[in-house]
C-alpha cells in the first residue's frame, strides 16, 4: 500500500523583509529584522538590540538532519554546533518558495504539510513587553506569510500565521482578520498569554470564533520565556540561545513545561468543557511527558476539590478530555508505543521538522521506523489522521 503522507511539522525559513514588508512605518525601526553595521556584518536586532536566540539564518541554515552528525562528534570528544558557519548550509529555494516546495514535496512523497516558521517561534517574548509593537509585528509577518505562501495553498501547504493573546481584544481583531482569509491552522505559543491562562474566560470571544470556524490551534514549541520567568532563580541566564542554553533549562525551563502547563490549563481551566469542539495540535515539543500528565492530572483534580475552578468546574476525567481534543506529534528518536498506548492512535500524528537540523532529512524516514505497527495504524500516523482533521478526503 502507498502511503498518502501528510506531514504535522514542516518549517519555512523567513526571508528578510518578513516583520517589514507591511509593518505599520510607525514600527518599521523596532521590529525583528536585520541590520548591517559598520563591520559590514548584518546582525538579527528587535529595537535595535541583538537577538540572541538563532544567528542569521536569511541565506545560511543548519543542514536539514544534521544534529544527528553533530551529537556523533560530540559523544566521540569533537567539538560540534549545527549552527557554526562551515556546518550550515545556503538556504534552498524550496524553503521560501511555496512554488519550489511543492515540488519538494512531490519529491519527498508528501502529499500536503502544516507549515511554521522558524523565526516565528522565537521573537513573541521580545515583544510582549509592548502591545502595540507586538501586535504590529504580527499583523506584518501573517500579512507577509499570505502573500507569500498562503493558507491554503493548493490543498498541499497549510501555513500557521500566528494569534497572540497578550490582548484579548486585539487578539480577536487578529484572528478575524485571518479568518476572512480562509486561515486552517494558526499557531500558538505555548505558556501564559499576558499573564494570564490562554484558557481564562477572558479570551472566550476568541476560542469562540475558532470553534466555530473549526479551526486548528498548533502549539509549537517556542520561545515561552521560561527561562527570563524562572532559571533566573536557579542562578541560569535569561534569553540565551536554545542551542546554548544549559541542559538544567533544557530539562526544566524549555522543552516539556512550557507545554505541559499549557495543556493542563486547557483542560483544568475548563476549556474544552466552555468550547467541547476545539482541536489543539502539539507540535515539536516531544511525547515522553504525555503518560506522566495524563495520569497526575487525573490525581490532581481529585486534590484540587476545594480550591477555585478558573472557567468552571470540570466534568469528568481529565486524561479522557486531553485524549479528546489533543493530537501529538512525537519526536521521530522516541519510542511511539507508550504515546499510543496514553493517546489511542486516532490523536498521533507524524512530523518531520524538515528542513530544520534536528528533524528527518527525508520526511518518510519515520515510516521505516515505525513499520513494526500494523499498516492501518501506520497510514492513520504518516498521514489518515490529519487529512482528517483537515477536511482533505
Amino acid at each position: 500500500m502507498e502511503l498518502r503522507v501528510a506531514d504535522a511539522d514542516n518549517h519555512l525559513y523567513e526571508v528578510r523583509d518578513a516583520f517589514t514588508r507591511y509593518i505599520d512605518p510607525a514600527f518599521r525601526d523596532r521590529t525583528f529584522q536585520g541590520v548591517v553595521g559598520d563591520d559590514g556584518v548584518e546582525r538579527l536586532v528587535i529595537e535595535g538590540e541583538d537577538f540572541p536566540y538563532h544567528p542569521n539564518q536569511f541565506e545560511l541554515i543548519p543542514r536539514p538532519g544534521g544534529l544527528r552528525d553533530v551529537m556523533r562528534s560530540i559523544s566521540a570528544g569533537e567539538l560540534g554546533n549545527y549552527y557554526d558557519e562551515d556546518a550550515r548550509v545556503p538556504v534552498w529555494p524550496a524553503f521560501v518558495d511555496r512554488d519550489a516546495r511543492v515540488a519538494l514535496l512531490d519529491e519527498q512523497g508528501v502529499e500536503c504539510t502544516l507549515l511554521f516558521g522558524s523565526t516565528q517561534p522565537c521573537v513573541e517574548l521580545y515583544f510582549e513587553h509592548d502591545v502595540d509593537l507586538n501586535y504590529a509585528s504580527w499583523r506584518a509577518y501573517n500579512h507577509w506569510l499570505m502573500d507569500d505562501w498562503g493558507f491554503a495553498y493548493k490543498d498541499r501547504i497549510f501555513a500557521a500565521p500566528t494569534v497572540s493573546l497578550l490582548d484579548p481584544e486585539r487578539a480577536v481583531v487578529e484572528l478575524d482578520w485571518l479568518l476572512d482569509r480562509d486561515v486552517r491552522i494558526v499557531y500558538l505559543r505555548p505558556g501564559p498569554q499576558g499573564h494570564r491562562s490562554p484558557a481564562d474566560p477572558v479570551f472566550d470571544p476568541f476560542w469562540a470564533r475558532i470553534q466555530e470556524a473549526r479551526v486548528l490551534v498548533g502549539c509549537h514549541s517556542s520561545e515561552s520565556g521560561y527561562n527570563d520567568k524562572f532559571s533566573v532563580y536557579w542562578g541560569e541566564l535569561p534569553r540565551v540561545s536554545s542551542h546554548y542554553q544549559s541542559a538544567f533549562q533544557w530539562v526544566n525551563f524549555f522543552g516539556d513545561r512550557p507545554i505541559m502547563d499549557t495543556l493542563s490549563a486547557f483542560v483544568l481551566h475548563n476549556l474544552f468543557g466552555r468550547f467541547p469542539d476545539l482541536r489543539i495540535l502539539t507540535v515539536e515539543n516531544g511525547s515522553l511527558w504525555v503518560p506522566y500528565l495524563l495520569k497526575v492530572m487525573d490525581k490532581m483534580k481529585g486534590m484540587g476539590r476545594g480550591g477555585p475552578w478558573l472557567g468552571g468546574k470540570v466534568d469528568g476525567r481529565p486524561s479522557e478530555i486531553f485524549r479528546e481534543h489533543v493530537w501529538v506529534v512525537p519526536f521521530h528518536e522516541e519510542p511511539i508505543q507508550p504515546l499510543l498506548d496514553a493517546m489511542g492512535v486516532d490523536h498521533v500524528l507524524f512530523g518531520s521538522d524538515f528542513p530544520h537540523g534536528e528533524g528527518l532529512a527525508e520526511p518518510l524516514e519515520y515510516a521505516e521506523r515505525i513499520h513494526d505497527l500494523p499498516a492501518d495504524q501506520v497510514e492513520k500516523i504518516m498521514g489518515g489522521n490529519l487529512r482528517g482533521l483537515l477536511g482533505i478526503a
